[in-house]
C-alpha cells in the first residue's frame, strides 16, 4: 500500500536571520529517516531563504541555504520559528514571496512560533492554529482573526499546519510523514530518531511534572505509584500512609516539595490522564471517568470546564479534527 503511494515530495524549510536551530533541524531531521533505504526517495529536502547563502541562526551558528527561486514549486513549505520571527514578520519582501509560494504548495506549515509569520503573510485568517505557550498571549493580541489553540503540539487547518515550540516541530514532521506514507513509516522514523511515535495533535503542550516545582526526589516514589494508580483512593490518609508519615506532615511537606496540596496534584495527574484518553482513544467517557479516578463522566465534565473551559466532548472533537487522518 506505501509502494503505491511512493513518489518524490520537494520538502522546503524557510529559514531567516535570527532562526531557531532546532525548528529547521528537527523536521529536517524527520524527512530524512525515511528516504533511507526506499526507492525512489519519498523526499528531497532544500533550506532555502530569500538570499541564499549562510544564515545565522539565533544560536549564532550558521546553515548553508539555497535562494528562493520565483515560481518555485513545493509539495510542503514549512516556515522556521525563533527570534528572527519579530523582525520577519515586517519584511514584506518575504511575506508576499510565503504568500506567492503558499499558493503552489500542497501544504504550508510553520514550527513553533514561525505561525507569527504565516499569520502576518495573512495565510491565517479565520483559521485554526498554535504557537509556542510563551507568545501565545502576544499571538492573540497580533491576530485576534486566527482561532489560536495555545495548548496544542499542531494544529491542521486543511492545507495549514502549525506546530507548537521546538521540539513540537518533530512531532509535526512525524504527522506528515505518516499523512503521506502511513503509520508505520512515521513509526519506524520515530524509532530511528530515538523519540516516542509521535504525540497527537491535540495532546497538550505541557504535563503535571512540568508544571510543579520538585525540591527533591523525595516523592518520586510516590508519584509514580499514584500515576499508575488514579483509580485508586487517592486521599491524604492513602498518601500518608504510602509515604510512612503521618496526614498533617505528610500534606506540610507535600505542599512544599511540589507546590501543590495532594488534592489538587491528584487532580491535575489525573486530568491529565483523562484528557489523553478523550483525545486520542474512542473509549466512553464513563471508561475514562473510572479509569481516572473521576468515578462518574458529570464530575470529569465539572472538572475539565474548570481546568480547559471546555467539556470532555468538545476536546474529543477538537482532537480529532486535529488529527492527520
Amino acid at each position: 500500500m506505501v509502494s503505491a503511494k511512493l513518489r518524490t515530495r520537494e520538502i522546503g524549510m524557510l529559514v531567516f536571520d535570527g532562526f531557531q536551530l532546532l525548528d529547521a533541524a528537527g523536521p529536517i531531521g524527520a524527512f530524512e529517516m525515511p528516504v533511507r533505504g526506499m526507492s525512489p526517495p519519498p523526499y528531497r529536502l532544500s533550506l532555502y531563504s530569500l538570499e541564499g547563502g549562510p544564515v545565522r541562526a539565533s544560536c549564532g551558528l550558521s546553515m548553508m541555504t539555497e535562494v528562493l527561486p520565483p515560481g518555485l514549486k513545493l509539495d510542503t513549505l514549512i516556515v522556521s520559528g525563533g527570534e528572527g520571527t519579530r523582525e520577519a514578520m515586517s519584511d514584506e519582501v518575504l511575506l508576499e514571496a510565503i504568500r506567492d509560494l503558499s499558493q503552489r504548495t500542497r501544504r504550508t506549515c510553520s514550527v513553533c512560533s514561525g505561525s507569527f509569520v504565516l499569520a502576518a503573510a495573512g495565510l491565517l485568517k479565520g483559521r485554526s492554529a498554535t504557537t509556542h505557550w510563551r507568545r501565545s498571549e502576544t499571538f492573540r493580541r497580533a491576530f485576534p482573526d486566527t482561532n489560536l489553540q495555545a495548548d496544542r503540539i499542531y494544529v491542521r487547518d486543511g492545507k495549514f499546519w502549525t506546530s507548537a515550540g521546538i521540539t513540537a516541530g518533530i512531532d509535526l514532521a512525524l504527522a506528515l510523514i505518516e499523512d503521506d506514507l502511513g503509520e508505520e513509516v512515521s513509526r519506524r522514523a520515530a524509532r530511528e530518531l530515538v523519540v516516542h511515535q509521535r504525540r497527537a495533535g491535540g495532546q497538550s503542550q505541557f504535563s503535571v511534572m512540568q508544571d510543579v516545582r520538585l525540591a527533591s526526589g523525595r516523592f518520586d516514589e510516590l508519584i509514580g505509584w499514584v500515576r499508575t494508580n488514579l483509580a485508586a483512593s487517592l486521599d491524604v490518609d492513602t498518601l500518608a500512609a504510602r509515604a510512612a508519615m503521618s496526614p498533617r506532615n505528610f500534606a506540610r511537606v507535600f505542599r512544599a516539595e511540589t507546590g501543590a496540596t495532594p488534592a489538587r496534584f491528584v487532580e491535575k495527574l489525573r486530568l491529565e490522564a483523562a484528557r489523553q484518553s478523550v483525545e486520542t482513544t474512542t473509549l466512553p467517557l464513563q471508561a475514562i471517568a473510572a479509569k481516572t479516578g473521576f468515578g462518574d463522566p458529570e464530575r470529569m465534565r465539572v472538572a475539565f470546564m474548570r481546568a480547559y473551559g471546555q467539556p470532555p466532548m468538545v476536546l474529543r472533537r477538537q482532537g480529532r479534527t486535529n488529527s492527520p487522518v
